[in-house]
């Protein structure tokens, strides 16, 4: 048996009309088509009821049976399970030993989304889409473009450029008033390059990631969310003052300065503001997990390593650019050395007798 069914997922004929759903049969349906067309004859899902008339009207080899099925107006899902409920029903009513095979009759491809609930019902045989001729693909364009908008990475891609375009025009006034005829073209390329690199490299979703964690660092009152904050900050003066430095060791000296001295003196200038970015996110990382109770013994041994290393860096860079002699190099290689094996021994030694997660003794 061949079951001609007609969908109208948005229930226009339960809220144009009083005929109930499902419709059943070839009289009852051409009595809601009527109703409807009575109703409102602009509908679009009057010509799917006569569609599904006119099929079955032209089926004469085997039995056909014609229904109409509505879902809800509103959520998709919603009009999604109600058309499954409604299927159901005219199955059960179907009266036959044969296979039931379904052609679905629908105005476009709004109405087409509900196929995968009918097919997990009954076996469909293909989908006549009805469109009225003087309107083709509007509505399938429509819906489309609901899709399009509707869909978070859609909507990111295209929305995206065409709406950092259309600032052009409030930024040129902007920038008329401020006197700043290069600022219209800088941001919008700028925008735009930030943006295409962006979706090219795949950052998208690590912006989005970093933004999430950091959104539950700063309702968690986590510490590292402010000292990563203050060590961006003391890492771009520690550059800001190694250039500083290579600059004062360029106008101060006849020769050139070979790589060397020049990686020397950009360390000379940073190390210091760099070890206090580093101390800062590691005792940033040491009271979140001490506040988390996840705090080991081990952990405390970061700050010592960073001032090691400082205390090494700093030394190699003065020797280098004749600031201290080698004996002074010395010293601070092995205080760096001594100082971090120290730190590991004395960490090591108090994780080994005063564990963490021990029971309290009485």
């Amino acid at each position: 048996m061949l079951l001609v069914l007609c969908v109208d997922l948005d229930d226009d004929l339960g809220r144009k009309t009083s005929v109930g759903s499902p419709v059943i049969g070839e009289d009852p349906v051409r009595e809601a088509a009527v109703a409807l067309a009575t109703a409102d004859p602009e509908d679009s899902d009057v010509n799917v009821l006569f569609q599904g008339l006119h099929i079955a009207e032209g089926i004469e080899d085997e039995a056909v049976e014609v229904a109409a099925v509505t879902g809800t107006d509103g959520s998709d899902v919603a009009a999604n399970r109600a058309v499954g409920e409604e299927v159901d029903t005219v199955l059960a009513s179907l009266s036959t030993s044969e296979e039931v095979r379904a052609l679905i009759v629908t105005d476009g491809a709004q109405d087409e989304s509900v196929i995968p609930v009918i097919r997990s019902r009954v076996t469909v045989d293909g989908v006549n889409r009805v469109v009225v001729r003087q309107a083709q693909d509007l509505e399938s364009m429509y819906y489309t473009i609901k899709q399009v908008l509707n869909d978070p990475e859609t909507r990111g891609t295209l929305l995206v450029p065409i709406g950092i375009l259309l600032m052009m025009y409030p930024l040129s006034v902007l920038a008329s008033y401020f006197e700043l005829p290069g600022l219209v073209l800088g941001t919008t390329s700028a925008l735009l390059g930030l943006y295409l690199l962006s979706r090219g490299l795949g950052l998208s979703e690590s912006i989005d990631r970093w933004a999430e964690q950091a959104r539950k660092s700063l309702y968690a009152g986590r510490a590292t969310l402010i000292t990563y904050l203050v060590a961006t900050v003391l890492l771009v003066i520690g550059g800001a003052s190694g250039v500083e430095q290579l600059e004062m060791l360029q106008s101060s000296g006849a020769a050139p300065l070979s790589a060397v001295e020049v990686a020397a003196a950009l360390v000379y200038g940073a190390v210091r503001w760099f070890a206090a970015a580093g101390l800062t996110t590691s005792l940033g990382q040491i009271t979140d997990e001490y506040l988390a109770e996840r705090l080991r013994w081990r952990y405390l041994n970061a700050p010592f390593y960073v001032l090691a290393i400082a205390l090494v860096l700093h030394a190699v860079g003065a020797y280098v650019l004749g600031i201290v002699d080698l004996s002074f190099l010395a010293a601070a290689l092995t205080g760096g050395t001594l100082l971090g094996i120290a730190s590991t021994l004395t960490f090591a030694i108090a994780e080994a007798r005063f564990p963490r997660d021990a029971e309290p003794t009485s």
